[in-house]
């Protein structure tokens, strides 16, 4: 028997599943940066010694590198797949699936073995993060579906508070994984959730004839999105990845053991991005998306020369240095949210945007895989991670040489 609902029960029901939607998205920011804050005791403990730098570098990278190809094999298949059996059932499997992978390292006895974790873990954030979205796209009212999508995306950056905090809480680094149990519970509550119903009634609408991305003119676009979108990744990707571990570096002649000052480096990061995230729309609207973001790319790569080579040891300045680089950091990731998918026609825009986003990420897992070695080549943590911010310079390059009438 079909049953009706009047509009305050529909818009009740869409509350709630942008709440679970919203939950998930912000879990994912926390796993996908939890590896990061722990690396340097976590490593040590699993390969029963003291790793040299060089050592602790290459297996950092190889973790990192394992994450974010696992995120872009999520984001690309899962996607597929939630076109092929729905957005309900496949947002609850990537949920379930990160949130068990996030258990298991609770009990990972080698590194080895957390290399493949990772991937899987990846795997399911990259299917969260793109299907969620999608999802509340459907659902939402169209009158407000930016205002409710603009939420969504800020709360991977609290994610990311949530990990500096889980640091700051627990001792032992083992004791934040547990978070796993969090997403295993939401993908059963997903389940309850009412499937999209463009998706039932319409799909990706198959006979539909669409145009190409790889035509002539969106060929062109596609190659400006994914570079300047791959280029900031690389950079912020590397950065968010290894500052904790080069500031544990900062204080390797003092007695405190780093942990209140990684969690609180990660917080100030994740609280940057939701503040610049915010503030990237006002921006945009007042000085366009060209120059907000050829000024958002400046100060990026400003910010990281002041962090990287004004500090040879720790002191509270660099938690103000962090934040101003974490503004920033912010609000490149709001502008290239509406940058992105105004490149691209309605018709094509799903499409070409996971195109962009995901081309983005392999190339980010691939640089972010050499930080470890070039940490030797350029004589420290600092200067590799100085070395990445060349990536803001690029981005700030293909925008400045792109023509206005295609970016505005």
């Amino acid at each position: 028997m079909e049953v009706f609902l009047n509009d305050t029960q529909v818009q009740s029901r869409t509350n709630i599943a942008f709440a679970v939607c919203m939950l998930c998205y912000l879990l994912g920011g926390t796993v996908a940066t939890l590896m990061s804050v722990n690396l340097p005791v976590a490593i040590p403990e699993l390969l029963g010694k003291t790793p040299s730098v060089d050592e602790l570098g290459q297996i950092g990278a190889y973790l990192n590198a394992s994450f974010i190809f696992g995120w872009m094999f999520g984001g690309l298949t899962l996607g597929i797949i939630s076109d092929k059996i729905g957005r309900i059932k496949t947002l609850a499997f990537s949920a379930g699936l990160y949130g068990v992978f996030t258990l298991m390292t609770v009990f990972v006895a080698n590194w080895e073995s957390l290399l493949v974790y990772r991937f899987f873990t990846g795997l399911g954030v990259g299917g969260v993060l793109l299907i969620s979205t999608v999802y509340i796209s459907e659902i939402w009212n169209a009158s407000t579906r930016p205002v409710a999508l603009g939420i969504l995306a800020v709360s991977f950056p609290i994610g990311i508070v949530l990990t500096g905090g889980l640091n700051v809480l627990f001792g032992n680094w083992r004791q934040s994984f547990w978070l796993g149990i969090i997403p295993i519970l939401l993908a059963f509550v997903i389940m309850l959730l009412p499937e999209s119903s463009i998706w039932q009634s319409e799909g990706l609408n198959k006979k539909q004839k669409k145009e190409s991305i790889f035509s002539a003119q969106n060929g062109k676009k596609l190659l400006i999105g994914s570079l300047v979108f791959g280029s900031v990744l690389i950079g912020l990707w590397a950065i968010f990845s290894w500052l904790p571990t080069w500031v544990q570096g900062l204080l390797a002649n003092t007695s405190s053991d780093g942990q209140k000052e990684r969690g609180l480096t990660m917080m100030l990061l994740g609280i940057g991005g939701i503040v610049g995230g915010m503030f990237s729309g006002f921006l945009i609207k007042k000085l366009g998306s060209r120059i907000t973001l050829m000024l958002t790319f400046s100060g990026c790569f400003l910010a990281c020369l002041l962090l990287f080579t004004t500090n040879s040891s720790f002191t509270p300045i660099i938690y103000l240095e962090t934040a101003l680089l974490s503004l920033f950091f912010g609000i490149s990731q709001g502008s290239l949210s509406s940058y992105i998918p105004a490149l691209f026609s309605t018709t094509i825009r799903a499409t070409a945007t996971g195109f962009c986003f995901n081309i983005g990420r392999f190339f980010t897992a691939t640089a972010v895989f050499f930080v470890g070695s070039l940490v030797s080549v350029f004589g420290g943590i600092g200067n590799a991670l100085l070395s990445f911010s060349i990536t803001f310079l690029i981005a700030l390059v293909v925008v400045y040489f792109t023509e206005k009438k295609v970016v505005e």
